[in-house]
């Protein structure tokens, strides 16, 4: 991370229910496939390609997946272009105790910047969306307030800000005021 790089602000965001899913619309040539475990390195790649904010390292993969390999072919998934290469990543994850419940996690969404742009993130989304679907009613995920396109793809999708942790509120609120969004609005207000 460079010296000119800000502070990460992390925060939680919560879809308290599946329903009413957009369908996965991929842009023309591109698809996702699930992964496998030979595709750890593409994984990384792909990782560092796309993070503007912090160094990637190589054992990232095992550190945020590890405790069950097992999930990867069913829960974890590349995004590939219309040569077949993998430009993204995302994963339909989980935590059994998030706040005391089962929750489905939407975890390490990437997009090389070479592909960005183009819908990509979107449509990973609401494919990786309908396989959490398939094992938990509420879904979560964690990113930084400072993404700002990520935050309002996410917002898009329902995933309602968690104003629980100590200082999310402050967060939300200054986030809010510079970009408005009408679920981060009521969230607020409520």
């Amino acid at each position: 991370m460079g010296a000119s790089q800000p502070k990460l602000n992390s925060v939680n965001m919560i879809r308290p229910q599946m329903d009413g899913l957009p369908a996965p619309l991929f842009p023309d040539g591109y698809s996702i496939r699930p992964m496998s475990l030979d595709d750890i390195g593409l994984w990384t790649d792909i990782e560092m390609d796309a993070e503007p904010f912090f160094a990637v390292q190589p054992d990232l993969f095992r550190k945020a997946f590890g405790d069950d390999l097992a999930a990867v072919p069913s829960r974890c998934f590349i995004l590939i272009d219309p040569r077949g290469l993998g430009v993204g990543t995302i994963s339909a994850w989980y935590n059994r105790d998030f706040y005391g419940q089962d929750y489905g996690r939407i975890h390490w969404v990437a997009v090389r910047p070479a592909h960005q742009g183009k819908g990509l993130a979107r449509a990973g989304l609401a494919y990786a969306m309908r396989v959490l679907a398939q094992w938990h009613e509420r879904a979560y995920l964690v990113t930084a307030i400072e993404r700002i396109g990520a935050v309002k793809l996410y917002l898009d999708f329902d995933f309602a800000p968690d104003l629980a942790p100590e200082g999310a509120r402050a967060l939300w609120s200054a986030y809010a005021k510079i970009h408005p969004h009408p679920l981060a609005e009521k969230t607020l207000a409520g």
